[in-house]
């Protein structure tokens, strides 16, 4: 008996030769278990495998670390421009396709290749690069404090609601120069674009509505912020290029971020020797984050690229016109170059979390900023955090993209908020005045005495001795 789904008789996995009995990275399985689901692609298929996409579209799905750096990498036979794609040109893509906001061609730097690109890219990278490193870790300090705050005094709390969905978008929000109050409600529709649901569009017209207002309001009044950086660049952006590259620094900063800063805390609360490796000094929080990269990188899958033209990618025949996937977190277990997974990688910076190439993500050092700060503040201020539950009881939302964790349930010894004295705002390239999100209600778990980790000396966390203060 056949392992793959039957699938409906239009599908067009009926078809004859490669796109026959596909698997479809849009269903049960592939939100379940997505490595698993690469394995068995892996081993059916090669480094390269058809699969299909939302409304049973082909695609292919590059598995191999090789392979996808040679799609990342080389533009010409693998463009960016999603108005290349065949299914598209033939009519085979509704207009309220879930995917609308992944292959909507925009001007954009990650819809371009080539000098438009370079040009649009070099404003995001140059204007990105104008804010202070150390003011952006500053006032994440002061963010991630807030949130600490507001669960501190209870002794548990989910840590995906009340940390790592909120301290990406309230960085965020206050780089780009978008108002404090929409940060709540970019967080909602920004996850909710990002899981193709049947409201990513009215979602995603929700941000553009939000955005296109801070562009009017920032040309009338510049602030030191991206915006207005943007605004302001040599390349002479247009209004509506300001627009959706604000659109995508937001969107891609706040998901990479958010899933790295859960999927490191998870790894930090279920694996003992990771957490040995913390506590003992072996590794640092820079290092952690490297690990989880290769591990459970923040984003799975990438779309997309398209064909230019007919070529051979890892043994299979790609036709002009397809669309390719990049396989961010197949490639990283790729066999070819980690045949031991449980191996260290420590300072193996050659993972694929962040893409490679012309379209390697520009702001990866902003996310990497956000989540080492944040982590470090929340471990130092809550060194005894445990695990709630069983680890098995842990549930994601899986979509073609990404894994979102649903939830962190954690306790820890209940302890007052420290009044701090009032101090000026820090500035990261413009006034900093932070607004904390609503506080979350949280169902408490059974009283407990809060566990104490294994070593650790009143007075003074293991993450303090791990970073040399008392």
């Amino acid at each position: 008996m056949s392992t793959h789904p039957t699938p409906p008789p239009e599908c067009p996995a009926h078809t004859a030769g490669a796109w026959g009995g596909l698997y479809r990275l849009h269903g049960p399985e592939a939100q379940t278990d997505p490595l698993g689901l690469y394995e068995k692609l892996r081993a059916e298929h090669g480094p390269v495998a058809p699969v299909l996409v939302s409304g049973d579209l082909r695609a292919w799905l590059v598995l191999g670390h090789r392979e996808n750096l040679e799609v990342a990498r080389t533009p010409s036979r693998f463009a960016r421009d999603p108005r290349g794609w065949r299914d598209m040109k033939e009519g085979r893509v509704p207009p309220d396709t879930p995917l609308g906001p992944m292959v909507t061609w925009g001007p954009v730097c990650n819809f371009t290749d080539g000098p438009v690109h370079e040009r649009l890219r070099g404003a995001v990278v140059e204007s990105l690069e104008r804010f202070d490193k150390r003011g952006i870790r500053r006032y994440v300090t002061r963010f991630a404090n807030q949130l600490v705050d507001r669960i501190a005094a209870d002794g548990y709390a989910d840590l995906v609601a009340a940390f790592s969905d909120q301290l990406p978008m309230l960085v965020m929000t206050q780089l780009v120069g978008a108002p404090d109050e929409h940060g709540p409600m970019l967080v909602n529709a920004a996850r909710d674009m990002l899981q193709g649901t049947a409201t990513a569009l009215q979602s995603d017209r929700y941000v553009t509505t939000t955005l296109e207002q801070l562009v009017v309001e920032r040309k009338a009044q510049p602030a030191r912020d991206l915006a207005s950086w943007l605004l302001e660049h040599p390349a002479n952006l247009s209004d509506t290029e300001v627009l959706m590259h604000l659109r995508v620094v937001l969107i891609a900063a706040y998901e990479t971020t958010a899933n790295l800063i859960a999927n490191t805390l998870r790894t930090v609360l279920t694996d003992p020797r990771f957490r040995a490796s913390l506590s003992g000094g072996h590794m640092t929080l820079p290092d952690a984050l490297e690990q989880v990269l290769w591990d459970d990188p923040p984003i799975n899958t990438i779309i997309g690229r398209w064909a230019t033209g007919d070529t051979l990618l890892g043994d299979q025949q790609v036709k002009a016109g397809d669309m390719l996937l990049l396989g961010l977190a197949a490639g990283n277990v790729d066999p070819q170059i980690r045949p031991d997974p449980a191996a260290s990688v420590l300072g193996n910076r050659s993972h694929l979390a962040f893409g490679s190439g012309p379209h390697e993500c520009p702001g990866q050092d902003v996310g990497r900023a956000i989540a080492d700060t944040g982590i470090e503040v929340l471990l130092d201020r809550l060194p005894d955090l445990q695990l709630a539950v069983d680890a098995g009881e842990l549930q994601w939302r899986g979509t073609l993209m990404s894994r979102h964790l649903l939830s962190l349930p954690v306790r820890f010894a209940p302890r007052p908020v420290p009044q701090a004295p009032p101090q000026p705002p820090e500035t990261a390239g413009h006034p900093v005045q932070p607004s904390a999100p609503p506080r979350h209600a949280l169902i408490p778990p059974q009283p407990t005495q809060a566990p104490t980790v294994a070593g650790h000396r009143r007075g003074v966390s293991w993450w303090r001795r791990l970073l040399g203060r008392r």
